[in-house]
């Protein structure tokens, strides 16, 4: 046993081999510099050298080695790996540069595109749309031509789910020759420039409807103001003689520079009294529908207008 150091394995001496001394034998170098071989070589019982031990020593110190080499050559590999890769990518990196004439751009690759407009619109507003009361009202707009058979298309009506059957109709620019009491010279006396005549019959009740067209809203409403007598009822086409020598019922009204009239009655020439519905009905009916037919008229020259192309 040598003091100081590690346990080495006895074994026995071998006949014929010599025991050395020790002095000149080389030390064995252990990891890290250190002197792992002790110095003088470790001896037997009997003052010759351990050879057994020395041998394990020697072939534990050629392991050693041998795992350094291999460390040292993995290690090794791996910086000449990364070596490589590192001039991999470099070169790599400037084709990059050479084709797109710069750096390729690290991180995350975006597609970029023209920016899309934002629509725009304009500050200013649209015109409003023509109103049809304008065209029935400025004779420098109402311009459509005015007969018997715009205002009186076909030869029936159907108000509210009444029907009436159309028959005579008329138009004169004689407007006070149409008339009956006192509405001859209102017409004439706010400058009437045509009347143009309807008649329509129900259930034993004609309404003959007259429209009269003045050169302003102004005189059209003081000639409905004005009004007295009535349009005188028109005969013909199936309708007989009505309110002659009897009670009628006579309305009127205005829109625009239009005014219109209505003579109901019945056709037996039995005079109306307030409990007469059904010429009051009448009455009513033929007065919206001449209303309904004058402003129709505005509306189809207001949207004639609108879609006429720009001058």
């Amino acid at each position: 046993m040598s003091f100081g150091g590690p346990q080495w394995p006895q074994e026995p001496q071998q006949q014929g081999q010599q025991g050395h001394q020790g002095y000149g034998y080389p030390p064995q170098p252990g990891p890290y510099g250190q002197q792992q071989q002790p110095w003088p070589p470790p001896r037997g019982g009997d003052g010759t050298p351990d050879w057994g031990a020395l041998a394990d020593a020697s072939a534990a110190g050629s392991r050693r080695r041998r795992r350094l080499l291999v460390g040292g050559g993995v290690l090794a590999a791996v910086v000449v790996g990364a070596l490589v890769a590192t001039a991999v990518v470099a070169t790599n990196k400037k084709n990059d540069e050479a084709k797109t004439g710069g750096p390729t751009p690290t991180g995350a690759v975006t597609t970029t595109s023209s920016p899309t407009p934002a629509p725009t619109f304009s500050s200013v507003a649209p015109p409003p749309p023509p109103d049809p009361k304008d065209y029935i009202t400025d004779p420098k707009k109402d311009k459509a031509p005015l007969t018997a058979e715009g205002l009186f298309p076909g030869r029936k009506l159907t108000m509210y789910g009444r029907p009436y059957k159309k028959g005579a109709t008329s138009s004169t620019t004689n407007c006070a020759s149409v008339t009956q009491g006192g509405l001859g010279a209102v017409l004439q006396g706010n400058g009437c420039q045509k009347l143009v005549r309807a008649t329509y019959v129900r259930d034993g009740v004609a309404v003959t409807v007259g429209v009269a067209v003045f050169p302003s809203e102004k005189a059209a409403l003081a000639a409905k103001k004005q009004a007295s007598g009535g349009v005188a009822p028109l005969a013909g086409a199936g309708v007989g003689n009505f309110c002659h020598a009897t009670v009628c019922l006579r309305r009127s009204n205005s829109v625009g520079r239009y005014a219109y009239f209505t003579q109901a009655g019945f056709t037996n020439g039995t005079k109306v009294t307030q409990k007469d519905t059904p010429v009051f009905r009448a009455s009513d009916d033929l007065g919206t529908f001449a209303f309904n037919q004058i402003y129709a008229r505005g509306k189809s020259q207001a949207k004639a207008a609108a879609s006429a192309p720009p001058r």
